[in-house]
């Protein structure tokens, strides 16, 4: 189910209200419905090792998910999932947050084509549409991939796809989509019979990054519930690594929903990028990222990583 900021506030308020007794209740709203990017969470939830942890956690998807973070920032959450480069974003717009772990620790984002279609190489898109649906951080990826090639911002058509990206580029209304995510959207275009091929943005001229990640706020990002929180997502990533076909079942158990031919195909291709140590950070990747974000003038300047990510052990 997925839920409105106004009813997530509800929900979070009549949380703290009940008793916890043996458990802490913690608080976590998912970017999105869920998916097996969530699988660590769902699968550490499935196998008790957040109650093993002393841990009851709630697990909330947002109808929007802009309203996570926002929910964080308002206290009205304990935890929510975002994604490292609109972590900047919003700390630059003064949201109180602070990246306190990672859930997938590499980047799913990517140029999409169709296989069989005219574009071979990245220079092919001159004189082209390319789709978009997230303005300002997506063309800010796609001027920095098309630079590396030779080309300009100015020397494509961008069309607001607005999400739709698969059917864009099925029906040629674009001939590539920046945004979208490899074990998704790819996959969904060989569900319909039109393979597609992708162009990694690390590869591209793009610094590497955190795909999805957890942030708390800023005055709380010391809660030791949050410490017990990420140690059992550890396990359940841990679990996926070494169980996927038993960490699958976790995952459906009770989500019938799930079980259909694409996240059947993501998982397989989710499952090998999970953190392996949520609560660790890599300063040097975040602190070069903040400085790409800059050059692009997407963030005034490179804050310090302090001012927007904690490590937490």
């Amino acid at each position: 189910m997925r839920l409105t900021l106004r009813a997530l506030v509800a929900i979070a308020a009549i949380a703290w209200a009940t008793p916890t007794f043996a458990a802490d209740r913690l608080v976590l709203v998912l970017d999105w419905y869920v998916n097996p990017d969530h699988a660590p969470i769902l699968v550490a939830q499935e196998l008790g090792y957040f109650a093993e942890a002393g841990l009851d956690v709630d697990i909330i998807a947002p109808a929007d998910a802009n309203d996570a973070p926002k929910l964080v920032a308002l206290g009205a959450a304990d935890l929510s999932i975002t994604y490292q480069p609109q972590l900047y974003l919003q700390v630059a717009e003064g949201l109180p947050v602070r990246r306190v772990g990672t859930l997938i620790d590499s980047p799913l984002n990517c140029l999409a084509v169709l296989a069989d279609g005219p574009v071979r190489t990245i220079a092919d898109l001159r004189g082209r549409k390319v789709g978009y649906s997230v303005a300002g951080f997506e063309d800010a990826l796609l001027k920095a991939m098309l630079e590396r090639n030779g080309l300009k911002l100015s020397d494509v058509e961008l069309v607001n796809v607005n999400f739709a990206m698969v059917p864009a580029l099925l029906t040629g209304e674009v001939a590539a989509v920046i945004g979208a995510y490899r074990n998704f959207e790819l996959n969904q275009m060989a569900i319909e019979g039109r393979p597609g091929r992708a162009f990694a943005v690390e590869d591209n001229g793009i610094p590497a990054y955190d795909e999805l990640i957890f942030i708390a706020r800023a005055d709380r990002t010391a809660d030791p519930r949050i410490a017990k929180f990420l140690k059992a997502v550890e396990r359940g990533a841990a679990y996926i690594a070494a169980q996927p076909d038993k960490a699958w079942t976790l995952f459906v158990k009770g989500r019938p929903e799930l079980d259909d031919a694409l996240n059947r195909r993501a998982w397989t291709d989710t499952i090998g990028h999970f953190a392996a140590h949520p609560g660790a950070l890599d300063r040097p990747r975040y602190q070069r990222f903040a400085e790409f974000l800059a050059a692009q003038k997407l963030i005034p300047k490179a804050l310090a990583v302090d001012e927007y990510a904690v490590e937490v052990r």
